[in-house]
């Protein structure tokens, strides 16, 4: 069975809280293309947790050194998300960081952010973890990193879906 899978993003950020930032964004579309950037803090953008740093494994200097410019990330999120909706699995805080992202840097955003539980079927929710399990599992994937969530969540969706479909899925 076919199942069309949706676009998904998913941020890295500095922290938690109000005066975190994105640092990295990922996205991968339902058509497989895949965008990633590092973003380079803005000057007033200051805040750091270490803990965040060990989860992700980016420094506040690598950023500095390889990080893309916040004018550069909104433009090329335009660009590769225009007119698109793109879905977030922690809207309550990839939402704000993304507006972060495009409030400093002047630019409008081209495309909808919403939550992806706004797609989820009930039935999706009740075997989203064991399954998110699954899939770093089979995929291998390790790094916590924001195309890599991206990716994780996007198949995470199109197996929960298949199983709800294909198998008349019943609470047991």
């Amino acid at each position: 069975m076919e199942t069309s899978r949706p676009n998904v993003l998913d941020f890295e950020a500095s922290g938690f809280g109000v005066e975190s930032y994105p640092i990295e964004v990922g996205v991968v579309l339902g058509s497989g293309q895949k965008y990633c950037a590092l973003i380079k803090p803005a000057s007033n953008w200051i805040y750091w947790d270490q803990q965040a740093e060990r989860v992700h494994g980016l420094s506040r200097e690598i950023l500095l050194d390889r990080g893309k410019p916040i004018a550069v990330v909104a433009t090329e999120l335009n660009a590769f998300l225009a007119e698109k909706t793109v879905y977030s699995d922690g809207w309550v805080v990839d939402k704000p960081w993304l507006s972060r992202l495009f409030y400093q840097s002047g630019v409008k955003p081209s495309f909808y952010l919403s939550a992806l539980e706004m797609i989820l079927k009930e039935q999706q929710m009740e075997i989203w973890t064991q399954t998110k399990r699954q899939v770093i599992d089979d995929l291998a994937l390790v790094r916590h990193r924001a195309s890599t969530d991206a990716l994780i969540i996007q198949e995470t969706y199109d197996r929960t879906l298949k199983q709800v479909t294909c198998t008349g899925f019943k609470r047991t």
